[in-house]
């Protein structure tokens, strides 16, 4: 896992839109990185739809959505729920490894490869300011909005 004070991974993934995002296009401010299972299951809708709420309350950050699903996958539901943020395909878990976000998991005695819950608040030098793991969906947007003011001071 990813540790706060590292520099944050570059690289180089579709967004919602199939357009090409990197890191260096990001640098410069202060970034949310949440990473999620899967679009349109209930705990990632609700994350994604607290963080659509709470946008226009944390003006200095851009926040980014990061899961496994392509870019068709991630338009649909960013349609569905109005969610005006990039979302980034990790198809192929590059980002998710990078930051020790791909994970055994297991349900019902099944072990399998899967994307846990966490969120990386990213500062404009690109250094990781804060790790949030294991994440429960409902409430954390406001979490992080507290976190992203204090830095901002």
């Amino acid at each position: 896992m990813i540790n706060e004070g590292e520099q944050f991974p570059e690289f180089s993934l579709p967004d919602q839109n199939g357009e090409v995002v990197t890191f260096d296009i990001l640098k410069g401010k202060e970034l949310v990185f949440y990473f999620y299972p899967k679009d349109d299951t209930t705990g990632c809708t609700i994350e994604a739809c607290e963080f659509r709420d709470i946008l226009p309350s944390i003006p200095n950050a851009t926040v980014i959505g990061v899961s496994p699903d392509n870019s068709r996958s991630h338009r649909k539901f960013a349609d569905k729920y109005n969610l005006s943020f990039t979302l980034l395909a990790d198809t192929n878990q590059e980002l998710c490894r990078a930051v020790g976000v791909w994970v055994e998991k297991s349900m019902y005695g099944k072990k399998y490869m899967g994307v846990e819950r966490t969120t990386i608040i990213v500062d404009a030098s690109g250094n990781v300011a804060k790790v949030f793991n294991k994440v429960k969906p409902q409430g954390h947007a406001s979490e992080v909005r507290t976190i992203v003011e204090q830095l901002g001071r």
